[in-house]
């Protein structure tokens, strides 16, 4: 008897949870939004493999989602999965100086054509180039001060992860 009553209680409890999870998840989950394109072609010295490139697609735009969430909500949590090093710490400083002076940045209509330049012979680093395009509002006061269109060229360093790409160091640059 007991253990069919437990059993009953859990399994309401179990699909609680399973769609409380889900929701976070979606929550976290990259802006389709995000327009990312990747050339592959010129990658060396090796060759970047289907699923590799589909993981770099799909974190890319993930942590342009995490960065945008981050700046425009003033908030450090999105930074912690996709950014890491360098990346990260500059990230974290901009959130909290924009935390300090009461202003806040959006990105919006994100587009980001990425170029493989070079792919480590290990697997464990991959340049790119990123030519993004965006439109940018910055806010203070609750009021757009500043709004802008966008174009900026990037070099990108990424790293696996335990579980997906990490951007380590993003620099802008004025052209490739």
């Amino acid at each position: 008897m007991n253990r069919i009553l437990s059993d009953r209680c859990i399994a309401p409890v179990a699909a609680v949870l399973a769609f409380s999870l889900a929701s976070v998840l979606f929550s976290y989950a990259a802006d389709p939004a995000v327009q990312v394109q990747l050339d592959v072609k010129e990658a060396s010295p090796r060759a970047v493999e289907n699923l590799t490139e589909r993981g770099i697609l799909r974190d890319y735009r993930f942590a342009w989602t995490s960065m945008a969430q981050a700046l425009e909500f003033n908030t450090l949590d999105p930074l912690e999965g996709p950014f890491a090093g360098d990346a990260r710490q500059w990230l974290r400083e901009t959130v909290i100086s924009q935390q300090r002076s009461g202003l806040s940045q959006r990105y919006a209509a994100q587009s980001h054509k990425l170029e493989a330049v070079f792919y480590a012979p290990e697997g464990d680093v991959m340049e790119l180039r990123d030519t993004a395009e965006y439109d940018l509002q910055i806010s203070g006061g609750g009021k757009i001060i500043h709004d802008e269109h966008v174009v900026l060229h990037f070099i990108v360093l990424m790293t696996p992860g335990a579980d997906r790409w990490v951007i380590r160091q993003m620099q802008a640059v004025p052209r490739f």
